[in-house]
C-alpha cells in the first residue's frame, strides 16, 4: 500500500503563504476551526495557540492547503490527499531551494499562468527555453521560494 504524504515549507507567515499557493495552485485552504474549538474545550491548547486570519481561527504558525477534489477529514479539515502544510519558523529563508515544485498550466498558456501568478505575489527569476524539451520560467514565490511555471 503507498505511503500517504504532505509537502511541510518553512515560512515566516504560514497563512499568507498558505493564501498565496492555494490561489496559484486553485487548492483551498484548510479549515482547522471544529477541531480548535474542540481542542480548545477540553482544555488540550490554549488560546495562544491560535490565531485569525481572514475571520477564521486557526493554529498559531501554521497553516495547509489540499486539493479541492481530494477527500478530508470534516472534523480536523485536515486533507488526506495532495496537500502543503506551511510552518513559521524563525530564521529567513537563506539559499536555494533543494526541492521546489512545477506549476504547469494549460498547453501554450505559459505567458498566461506567469502573469496570474505574478498578480498573485510571485516574481519571474529567469526564462528556460530548452526547445522541445520544454520552455519554463523560474520564479519566486513571495517569501522567496524558487518554483517553476511551465
Amino acid at each position: 500500500m503507498p505511503l500517504s504524504w504532505k509537502l511541510v515549507i518553512d515560512s515566516r507567515n504560514a497563512a499568507a503563504l498558505a493564501d498565496f499557493w492555494a490561489a496559484a495552485l486553485e487548492y483551498e485552504v484548510e479549515d482547522p476551526g471544529a477541531l480548535i474549538e474542540q481542542l480548545l474545550a477540553a482544555g488540550r491548547i490554549g488560546r495562544d495557540a491560535i490565531a485569525e486570519h481572514h475571520g477564521r481561527v486557526t493554529f498559531r504558525g501554521y497553516a495547509a492547503i489540499r486539493h479541492p477534489d481530494d477527500p478530508f477529514d470534516e472534523t480536523s479539515g485536515i486533507g488526506r490527499g495532495r496537500r502543503l502544510l506551511f510552518q513559521d519558523v524563525p530564521e529567513d529563508k537563506v539559499g536555494k531551494n533543494r526541492l521546489h515544485l512545477d506549476v504547469h498550466g494549460e498547453a501554450g498558456g505559459l505567458e498566461a499562468l506567469v502573469e496570474r501568478l505574478e498578480g498573485l505575489g510571485a516574481t519571474r527569476v529567469r526564462e528556460v527555453d530548452r526547445g522541445p524539451a520544454g520552455h519554463w520560467w523560474i520564479m519566486r514565490d513571495p517569501e522567496g521560494n524558487e518554483f517553476c511555471a511551465a
